[in-house]
């Protein structure tokens, strides 16, 4: 029987006083998409939980085919420069569409799966008072119905996939053939007996590649027989089955069953050497505790960090217990419930935290159950990345900011050949597009210029200052990396206009292009706002260079209003707004900078309201929608939050997994909508700066009573916020003490917060 047509009813899950940390359904998954996820940042899992084809899609943030990205470099154009400046400032508006080296365009390496792990039941029934469940707390997968168990976790604390089984008899194997995989993959499996029970291994290579894979997952039976039957194993009359599974990227000649090379791994690239599959077996074998439960060890190991993690933010919006009752896919079908928006809220923390660790999340997190990835699964880093990530901070989420600052480390040397080859600078500019492995610019066409695009390392830097105010602590990789920008826009900047000021040429406003011009334009709006912060910032990290930065700063033009009263996408005079576009990114000075406020320039604040109503939804990329709500929350808009909010809650945007699409009608398995929901939803209820806090700025009516707890804030301090019809009490639990301003509905005052001292708040919400 398929799992298709194994649709039975769940048990009647009772009613909850509380917002839920979990979301279930009553029957298994029949796609890929809509399997239940868990991940620890490095390996994932999607789990279907079948009890009669029992499926578990293993994953690994390393793992990207070969496609001529890993050869590519970034095209050495710096020569031509200055005379691509002279053009565009003259006015030639189509310049920049020859500034390349003529190739055609390069992706990236795209992220795919591993392999599928396969527990078929050699006696299949019919399965009765059927349940699968995630618990976001312990980032558990269950199903359950009788005569059958099944629970998938991956472990923080010791980086291996774990699944205990409770089912008697099952045939068991390590299986590559999912979707898109290359048909000259060359594989070879192996299966040995051992005194736990068995070791499965698969060993993929990729076609015309020294490149490599290897799945190593031992099996530990208890009670029963276990035989192999190649390339899997059968286990007959057991009390459990325990599977613990790892990948290793490596290279390595053909793939052979037994292996015999030294064991070598980097989980950072490939290895040197293929691995040893037994010791990485024997490896797997010392996890396992001396007890007499030995999933109940690795579980507790594992959520010692896990739930720590997951448990410091909670938001609770008073929903209808009987709704945060019901299974995810028929919640799905309420988007005016309140439970919908708190469990998509629990969720969006979960999936964050469990993609995040190795590398923060990839444009589908940590998760694929398809080789062919839309756009390559990358990481890109001219919008996605940076919305996904936006809640780290606030919603205390430092594992995800850390994995965010390892990429960032791991390319800074890559950054630095971008700003030689192309520009001809000092300093760093970082991809637009990156695997994960190469920091190097070569994803770029005439249509996508990418390679012109300088605000990016801005805005992924963005995050670790924002993580260093809110810890009153500055990493020396963050200000390191600050220099650097300063450094190439001391470079850089060195074209001026008629009246003096400094002019970003050539300059690029992702993914968008002026309606009487082309892609490659001059003076951005993006590009402007990212110059000045960099400089700014740099120089508060380096007060010895502080006046040499902030000059060069105070040189750049102010923004554009246009003739529509907007905040103009092109700050030069005669470059005509493209509004219909998914991207904001002339808006980066409203959100994530602080640059435009309404209570510090309320008439740019203004403009940029105004940008907004007049910008089109294009696409309908959930993306652009959840980055159209940050800015409007931002502008103290709680009408035009919840309107982009309804976009993407009634467009069917999510999978029954909570996962999410790129597009309506669940179109492309993607995770923007996923990870960014969260911090929506933060920066509609609390928002601050160094020296500011706003509470309730952008609440929708939809939502007169909630609480949300272990907010951190910038200046320092942590937040729970409760809030009803007509008043609001904000208890603030300061580490450092400052002066900061409080700004809320009834309006401005000063507050003096005193390290250790608790500040009760009492304000009126309307």
């Amino acid at each position: 029987m398929t799992s298709r047509a194994q649709a039975v009813t769940g048990p009647v899950r009772a009613l909850t006083e509380g917002p839920v940390h979990d979301t279930w359904e009553p029957e298994p998954a029949a796609r890929w998409e809509d399997a239940f996820l868990s991940g620890n940042g490095h390996h994932g899992a999607l789990v279907f939980g079948d009890p009669n084809d029992e499926r578990v899609i293993v994953t690994h943030h390393t793992l990207v085919r070969p496609n001529g990205g890993e050869r590519a470099r970034p095209p050495r154009l710096a020569d031509e420069l200055p005379a691509l400046q002279d053009r565009l400032l003259a006015g030639e508006s189509t310049a920049a569409e020859s500034f390349t080296d003529g190739r055609d365009l390069q992706w990236v390496q795209p992220f795919h799966p591993a392999f599928q792990i396969r527990l078929r039941a050699t006696r299949p029934a019919e399965p009765r008072r059927y349940r699968r469940s995630v618990d976001f707390a312990t980032g558990v997968a269950t199903a359950e119905c009788e005569g059958f168990g099944s629970r998938v976790f991956v472990s923080r604390a010791d980086d291996v996939i774990v699944h205990h089984l409770s089912a008697p008899d099952l045939d068991i194997a390590l299986d590559h053939r999912l979707p898109g995989a290359p048909h000259d993959l060359a594989v070879g499996h192996g299966a040995v007996l051992t005194p736990e029970g068995a070791l499965l291994t698969l060993r993929a290579r990729y076609p015309g590649s020294d490149r490599a894979y290897t799945g190593v997952t031992l099996v530990v039976v208890t009670g029963g027989r276990t035989a192999l039957t190649p390339p899997g194993l059968r286990v007959t009359g057991a009390k459990s089955v325990l599977l613990l599974t790892r990948v290793l990227r490596h290279t390595g000649g053909a793939a052979v069953r037994h292996p015999d090379g030294p064991a070598v791994l980097r989980q950072d690239g490939p290895a040197a050497h293929e691995p040893d599959a037994l010791a990485h077996a024997r490896a797997l074998g010392d996890l396992l505790p001396d007890a007499e439960d030995p999933y109940a060890g690795l579980l507790a190991r594992h959520t010692a960090l896990h739930r720590t993690a997951y448990e410091r933010v909670t938001l609770d919006l008073d929903a209808d217990p009987a709704e945060r009752a019901l299974p995810g896919s028929e919640l799905l079908g309420r988007p005016d419930s309140p439970a919908l928006l708190e469990r998509l809220f629990a969720a969006g923390r979960y999936h964050l935290l469990s993609a995040s660790g190795m590398l923060p999340p990839r444009l589908v997190g940590l998760w694929t159950g398809d080789w062919n990835t839309a756009w390559a699964g990358a990481f890109t880093n001219d919008a996605n990345l940076n919305l996904q990530t936006a809640s780290a901070a606030a919603a205390a989420l430092p594992e995800v900011t850390e994995a965010h600052a390892l990429l960032v480390q791991r390319q800074l040397t890559d950054w630095s050949e971008n700003a030689r080859a192309v520009f001809g600078a000092r300093g760093v500019v970082a991809p637009a597009h990156t695997d994960g492995e190469s920091g190097l610019t070569y994803h770029f066409s005439r249509e996508y210029p990418l390679h012109l695009w300088t605000a990016g390392a801005d805005w992924l830097l963005k995050p670790l200052v924002d993580h260093d105010e809110t810890r009153g602590e500055r990493d020396p990789r963050t200000a390191h990396a600050l220099a650097q920008v300063a450094l190439f826009y001391e470079d850089f900047l060195t074209r001026t206009d008629e009246d003096g000021h400094l002019v970003v040429v050539p300059s690029y406003s992702p993914e968008n292009r002026p309606a009487n011009a082309s892609w490659g334009a001059i003076n951005a709006a993006m590009d402007l706002s990212a110059a000045r912060h960099a400089l700014l910032t740099a120089a508060e990290y380096h007060p010895e260079q502080a006046d040499r930065w902030r000059a060069l700063a105070d040189r750049l033009p102010p923004h554009r209003i246009n003739a529509d009263g907007a905040l103009a996408e092109w700050a030069w005079p005669g470059l005509d707004d493209t509004y219909d576009h998914r991207h904001l990114s002339h808006l980066y000075g409203v959100w994530p900078l602080d640059e435009i406020t309404p209570y510090d320039t309320p008439d740019l604040a203004a403009a940029a309201h105004r940008a907004l109503e007049l910008r089109g939804a294009e696409n309908d990329s959930a993306h652009g929608h959840l980055h159209h709500a940050l800015v409007a929350a931002r502008l103290r808009d709680g009408q035009r939050v919840a309107h982009a909010l309804g976009q993407v809650l009634k467009g069917d945007f999510f999978h029954a997994s909570l996962m999410s699409a790129h597009y309506p009608d669940r179109d492309v398995y993607n995770a923007d909508a996923a990870h960014t929901l969260p911090a929506v939803l933060v920066e509609m209820l609390v928002q601050s700066t160094p020296d500011r806090l706003v509470l309730l700025p952008a609440l929708p009516a939809a939502y007169p009573k909630g609480e949300l707890r272990g907010i951190r804030t910038r200046f320092g301090a942590e937040i729970d916020l409760n809030w009803g019809p007509h008043e609001a009490t904000a208890v603030v639990r300061p580490t450092r003490t400052h002066r900061i301003e409080l700004r809320t509905s009834s309006g401005t005052e000063p507050l003096d917060l005193v390290a250790g001292e608790e500040r009760v708040l009492a304000l009126g919400t309307r």
